[in-house]
C-alpha cells in the first residue's frame, strides 16, 4: 500500500471501536500536536494511552478528510472529527478541524505534525468538510 492509502486506511477506521488503531503507529512513533489547549508531543505508549481512553469515552469517533495529500513517505492530511459521545448517545457532534502531516517508515505512522482547533459548528466550517475517495 502507498502511504496515502495507509493513512486513509487509519482514517477510515472508527477509534471509539476500533481495538487494532494502535497497530498502524511504528513503535519509535511520536505525535507532536499543537491545539487550543497548548503543546503536547506523544510516543507510542502515550499514543495507546490516548486510543484506549478514547474507547472509554466515545460511542463513535470519525474523521471526515477534505484534503488527503501524498509525496513520497509523507501524507497531509485536512479534516474534521466527529464523535458521539456516551453522555449524548443521540447527537453526533463535530469536535476539532485539524491538519496533519504525517511521516511513514517501515509502512507505519511514524511522524506527525498537527495543529488544530475546535470545531465550532458553523455551517460554513463544517460543509467544508466533504468525505473524499482514495
Amino acid at each position: 500500500m502507498s502511504a496515502k492509502e495507509i493513512v486513509k486506511s487509519f482514517y477510515d477506521l472508527d477509534l471509539a471501536k476500533a481495538e487494532n488503531a494502535i497497530d498502524y503507529f511504528h513503535k519509535d512513533c511520536k505525535l507532536l500536536w499543537n491545539s487550543s489547549k497548548g503543546y503536547t508531543t506523544l510516543n507510542y505508549e502515550g499514543v495507546k494511552v490516548m486510543l484506549d481512553d478514547l474507547r472509554k469515552s466515545y460511542l463513535s469517533f470519525n474523521y471526515r478528510l477534505s484534503h488527503l495529500l501524498e509525496d513520497n513517505n509523507m501524507v497531509t492530511s485536512r479534516y474534521t472529527i466527529y464523535v458521539t459521545s456516551i453522555e449524548r448517545q443521540e447527537k453526533e457532534d463535530a469536535l476539532a478541524h485539524f491538519i496533519s502531516i504525517w511521516e511513514l517508515k517501515e509502512g507505519k505512522l511514524y511522524r506527525c505534525y498537527e495543529i488544530s482547533q475546535l470545531a465550532d459548528n458553523s455551517s460554513e466550517s463544517l460543509n467544508s468538510y466533504a468525505e473524499i475517495k482514495v
